[in-house]
């Protein structure tokens, strides 16, 4: 019998299906482990990883070269690693005496990679670096999401490659992980934009909320002058009706109060007796500490302004004058302002390019964010009566960094119109007349760079300018590349510069030494931590002389005066456990030779074994001696040697207590710090004096205080 065979059509599809199955397409698995945009071009995956791999490298570049960079928070990190208590309250000893002056975020940080590859320079400062990594990454994804990869990319460019980010990503202050912590706040809002009509929407927000939260642990009242740019821009921009998005804000508002007051209500509730004192406050109060000495007399002076803070000063270590010009100032100038009149001029005509666009437009709303967080924060910066630092700046990099790249994307993408190109053309003229004046103020350093800019930006402004459709659309990757170059080429060579020199003490400054900063090193205070001076610095009370930036002491802040002098990295070793049982855990001391302090009193603290090696005025003086050592130092009266802690009784209970062995008197005089010749550090000192027999050790005055007295 004949099988009759089936045509194609009388066999429908299932037939050849079921009887040979069709193998799958060799590219599926391909797709199926694809990640970012499946439109993405095929650049940009390796353009993104270059941008942060070059950025990985000009972090962690060299970076122990630094040694302890600020001996005062290096000294807290130490304390961290050895006692848990000191990592839980930011304490500056493993004693637990006093804390340092701001909220501990930062240090958890340093402190856990401390406890798991050992107390050194490297493990200490890595954490910096990598959290600068993670933040140019973020602000790629958060321009990319508005404005594409290319956008996105020059973003995390421009943020990577300012001098102050290069300083401050490199360094233990705690603006590294603050910057870190808002750019994330940014980022949520923006995804919390896209889906503000989702419970995705709120769940953005609340992380936002949050983010800030422990910016205030990581720098107090600092964090929340990104909250007006926030909280506006969901406001306006979201969709979703009004009532809605307000109650979305007073979600993440709650986020808020819990992600900064856990920390705050435990040490509130903690009682005093069993905590340490809370450094910088006058009633042990981290309250008080957060409004007034770190908040409000930061911004009005009073007693929080400190020497040399006020707004009529001169002092570029202390931001100059204030007014509307200080962020152009010899003091701001060269940290961060080389993309800032671009900036505000991509602001402006961004604005008004969108003034009809329908009111959820991404755009727009990534320009007010942007903006507002620039504006603010700027204005505050601009016109603080207390005390300001130029590093403060590295707040105002991704906001900068975004309006150029977002502003500039919106007028690209228009240059057909003479509106548009003539806006282009005055962000490139003004970004490269902007960074020939910056380049001058250091004019024998690389002057060629001076020179090649000047013809490029006239280039580059005629190109933009006057060139013919077909020329635009054929040249326009050679534009493109010279505005680049334009905007990140003076920049770039100051980061650089930046990265490649060691940075110490209190008051650090970017580019080449000597650039526009020389208010910056000087000052009593200068030189290094204890008895002699740390090689390269002045004799005490001159001012040091360090390879890049050195600090100047004030008397009012952890930031306001240098902890040490250049130093080298120091070396793991294993110590003893502490007071409360827990092991040093990788913590270490490092050298004499590194903190500037006599080797022959480091050997003596070295030997003792009671909670407190020593006792001596100001946190300044402790940090040099516990670095040094390894053992926890008794920094009495805090980081200016006048906040009451601890009080003359309570000293003389920790003596016959036999808790402090020595009380050492260093060469800085009396306080190691403008405060310490009065108060209680004054009054200890006195008694001290008046009751045990002075030694002298190296180029310290020294007193048993184990003997049985003069």
């Amino acid at each position: 019998m004949t099988v009759p065979t089936l045509t194609r059509q009388e066999a429908g599809p299932p037939v050849r299906s079921e009887a040979r199955p069709a193998p799958p397409a060799p590219h599926r698995p391909r797709r199926a482990v694809r990640r970012g945009r499946p439109d993405d071009p095929a650049w940009v995956r390796p353009a993104v990883l270059a941008l942060l791999a070059t950025t990985a490298v000009l972090y962690l570049g060299n970076l122990g070269s630094s040694g302890w960079a600020n001996s005062y928070y290096a000294a807290a990190v130490q304390a961290g690693a050895q006692s848990w208590k000191a990592f839980l309250f930011g304490s500056l000893d493993a004693g637990n005496l006093i804390t340092v002056d701001k909220t501990p975020a930062s240090l958890w940080v340093m402190e856990l990679s401390a406890r798991l590859f050992g107390f050194n320079s490297w493990s200490m400062l890595a954490p910096q670096a990598l959290e600068g990594v993670a933040a140019v990454g973020l602000l790629y994804l958060t321009v990319r999401r508005v404005s594409g990869p290319a956008a996105g990319l020059v973003a995390g460019a421009g943020l990577a490659f300012t001098p102050v980010a290069a300083l401050m990503f490199r360094f233990n202050n705690p603006d590294a992980l603050l910057v870190l912590l808002l750019v994330g706040a940014a980022y949520a809002t923006t995804r919390a934009l896209e889906r503000a009509t989702e419970r995705a929407g709120t769940g953005w927000l609340v992380l936002a909320g949050a983010l800030v939260g422990f910016g205030f642990l990581t720098k107090m009242l600092q964090a929340f002058l990104v909250l007006p740019a926030l909280a506006l821009t969901f406001l306006l921009f979201a969709a979703g009706p009004l009532r809605r998005r307000i109650g979305q804000l007073l979600a993440a508002g709650l986020a808020l109060v819990v992600s900064a007051g856990w920390w705050i209500a435990l040490v509130q509730l903690w009682p005093a007796s069993s905590r340490p004192y809370i450094g910088g406050s006058t009633n042990n109060s981290v309250l008080e500490l957060a409004l007034g000495y770190n908040g409000l007399s930061r911004i009005f002076g009073n007693t929080g302004g400190g020497p040399g803070g006020g707004g009529n000063s001169q002092n570029t270590g202390f931001g100059g004058a204030s007014g509307w010009l200080r962020m152009f100032g010899d003091s701001f100038g060269t940290e961060v302002s080389w993309l800032l009149p671009a900036a505000l001029i991509a602001l402006v005509l961004g604005l008004w390019a969108t003034r009809r666009v329908p009111r959820t437009d991404p755009s727009r709303a990534a320009l007010v964010l942007w903006g507002l967080w620039l504006v603010v924060t700027a204005g505050v910066f601009s016109f603080m009566s207390g005390t300001v630092h130029p590093y403060y700046a590295v707040a105002l990099a991704p906001a900068i960094a975004a309006l150029v790249a977002i502003g500039g994307r919106e007028l690209w993408r228009h240059r057909g119109s003479p509106a548009a190109r003539s806006g282009l053309a005055l962000m490139v003229g003004a970004t490269g007349t902007w960074a020939i004046v910056l380049l001058g103020r250091t004019s024998d350093w690389y002057p060629a760079l001076r020179y090649a800019l000047a013809p490029l930006t006239v280039l580059a402004v005629l190109a933009v300018l006057f060139g013919t459709a077909r020329a635009r659309t054929r040249f326009a990757g050679v534009v493109l590349v010279a505005a680049l170059a334009i905007g990140l080429g003076g920049s770039a060579a100051y980061a650089v510069q930046t990265a490649a020199l060691p940075h110490s003490g209190s008051i650090p400054a970017s580019g080449p030494s000597g650039s526009g900063q020389d208010g910056m090193g000087g000052g009593p205070g200068g030189q290094g931590g204890m008895g002699q001076p740390p090689s390269g610095s002045g004799a005490p009370g001159q001012p040091g002389t360090t390879s890049g930036a050195t600090g100047s002491t004030d008397g009012t802040s952890s930031e306001n005066s240098s902890s040490s002098g250049t130093t080298t990295s120091g070396t793991a070793s294993s110590g003893t456990a502490t007071d409360d049982g827990s092991g040093t855990s990788g913590a270490a001391a490092g050298s004499a030779e590194s903190t500037g302090t006599d080797s022959d009193l480091a050997a003596l603290l070295e030997q003792t074994s009671t909670t407190w090696s020593a006792a001596t005025v100001g946190a300044q003086s402790a940090a040099s001696l516990e670095l040094s050592t390894g053992t926890a130092v008794m920094g009495i009266g805090g980081f200016t040697g006048s906040d009451p802690a601890p009080t003359l009784a309570e000293f003389q209970a920790y003596v016959e207590s036999g808790q402090v062995t020595y009380f050492v008197v260093t060469g800085e005089g009396a306080g190691g710090g403008p405060g310490g010749d009065s108060g209680t550090g004054s009054a200890i000192q006195e008694w001290v004096a008046a009751n045990y027999t002075a030694t002298t050790v190296g180029n310290a005055t020294v007193y048993d205080l184990t003997s049985t007295g003069s």
